[in-house]
């Protein structure tokens, strides 16, 4: 059964600018900035996006119907296109991990047929090459997230990691398993959105007897205190993103109110911005909107 292009295209895009506005502790949302990354940058960079989510959903069903093998997709390109696309929308950085996630699913959905897309999302990653290494590096180059270590082997920021990708035939799954443990897209991309559908499933309970965005909130929230967030560890340390976890489940208990712990992240400006499960978060409002759902108040 084919998956509508354009339905998976809305479901991504309305998944992501919901994540972007509602009011998540320690992220951007309709009520808080960061001094270098607002609202209004998530607007203009989902939305400029939306083409290559339709080229690359078009991918997945060119592979469904034959017309070419998921090792010609080009998963590197498209993730630098939609870079570049948002890059030139706005000055900051507010969806390089979304796109990472979102683009390959695109693919993989449309490729399914089905919302149900792990195994094909897996063999995307597994069947890419080299070459969508390198462009996936000059995506990186172009979004310029914080907190990217340097001097280390396939060095994102060193011309010579280009070479060495290709000579070494790193694809993105072979990146992926190098990085996992210091990214948690990397981990999606190995398990099929392991996460992102565990979080979507909890997402879908959550929404059958509270709102959209108190079933948001109370998802993201057990997701800070079930997983460490790899933006916070890359930027301040793991000790730090511990702390953040161990402060979630003091939410989540009562110990403290959503307000105190959004302002103990918030402490440090954006260093305890939990911005990677706010990535997988933006995934899974996207397969919530995917599944059917629909707004009533």
């Amino acid at each position: 059964m084919a998956m509508d292009k354009w339905r998976v295209v809305k479901a991504f895009s309305l998944g992501s600018l919901l994540e972007a506005t509602i009011p998540k502790p320690g992220n951007v949302n309709r009520y808080r900035d960061f001094e270098d990354l607002t609202l209004y940058h998530f607007l203009f960079a989902h939305t400029a996006v939306m083409d290559v989510l339709f080229e690359a959903a078009e991918k997945g069903e060119l592979i469904r119907k034959g017309k070419i093998s998921p090792a010609e997709v080009g998963i590197g390109a498209l993730i630098r296109k939609a870079i570049e696309n948002s890059r030139k929308a706005q000055n900051s950085n507010p969806n390089f991990g979304i796109v990472t996630l979102e683009v390959p699913f695109a693919i993989a959905l449309t490729w399914a047929g089905s919302i149900d897309a792990e195994e094909e999302a897996k063999k995307l990653i597994a069947f890419s090459s080299p070459q969508d290494s390198v462009e996936f590096y000059k995506a990186i180059r172009t979004a310029n997230p914080k907190g990217i270590k340097r001097g280390v082997k396939y060095d994102v920021y060193d011309d010579a990691s280009f070479e060495e990708l290709l000579r070494d035939e790193i694809n993105l799954k072979k990146l992926a398993e190098i990085s996992s443990e210091r990214e948690l897209i990397f981990k999606e991309w190995l398990t099929g959105y392991r996460i992102s559908y565990s979080t979507f499933y909890r997402l879908k309970e959550l929404t059958s007897r509270l709102s959209l965005e108190e079933a948001t909130i109370k998802a993201f929230l057990e997701l800070l205190s079930r997983h460490i967030d790899t933006l916070i560890v890359r930027k301040a340390g793991v000790e730090e993103a511990k702390l953040v976890q161990k402060k979630a489940k003091e939410t989540l208990s009562g110990k403290l109110t959503l307000e105190e712990f959004d302002e103990f992240l918030r402490e440090k400006k954006d260093l305890r911005n939990p911005g990677s499960l706010a990535d997988i978060m933006a995934v899974s409002l996207g397969l919530l909107i995917l599944s059917g759902y629909s707004l009533s108040l």
